[in-house]
């Protein structure tokens, strides 16, 4: 635990113990989309099923990096990432969406919404620490961008996978 770091955050005016909290949560939920995306891309069937995979493989090594910026920022800040994977779904907020229809189209419309929602949680904390704790600031801002360009990412390819009438197929 980095005393110093603890310190520059609760003189900025911000509970520790509660983003320490939210923190844990979005790792949490980091660790789900690293499965959602890693086990997607095994089963993916249909249409356009290999550029998803390849997609969701990419996504799912991110999510993974994400979960170990956080890990590393909660143990700075003086907490413990949640240890055991029956946390993550009681801590999480975006929660999994288990793909139980493995074709391409069904599947990106869960990462999609999987994204959304990792987006609003970045969104929230990043209000909460701006202009007062910098450095998960910073780590909040990087992770934010991912998940702009992943929910872009999956977005344009959910327009490829109907080549007939590629827009009306798009995910919105």
């Amino acid at each position: 635990m980095g005393l110093k770091a603890k310190e520059l955050v609760t003189r900025a005016g911000l509970d520790v113990n509660a983003l320490i909290k939210e923190l844990n949560s979005a790792y949490c939920d980091e660790w789900l989309a690293y499965y959602q995306y890693w086990i997607g891309a095994q089963i993916a069937e249909g249409k356009m099923s290999h550029l998803l995979a390849e997609e969701l493989t990419e996504h799912a090594g991110e999510e993974l990096e994400h979960a170990e910026k956080l890990a590393k920022r909660i143990i700075e800040l003086g907490g413990t990432p949640s240890i055991s994977p029956d946390l993550w779904l009681k801590e999480s907020t975006c929660g999994f969406l288990a793909p139980k229809d493995p074709q391409a189209m069904t599947l990106l419309k869960q990462n999609i919404q999987g994204e959304r929602c990792a987006i609003e949680v970045y969104q929230k904390i990043l209000e909460k620490v701006a202009g007062k704790d910098y450095i998960t600031e910073h780590i909040i801002r990087e992770i934010l961008e991912d998940e702009i360009e992943h929910e872009q990412d999956l977005e344009d390819l959910s327009c490829s996978c109907s080549q007939e009438e590629p827009k009306k197929s798009c995910v919105k």
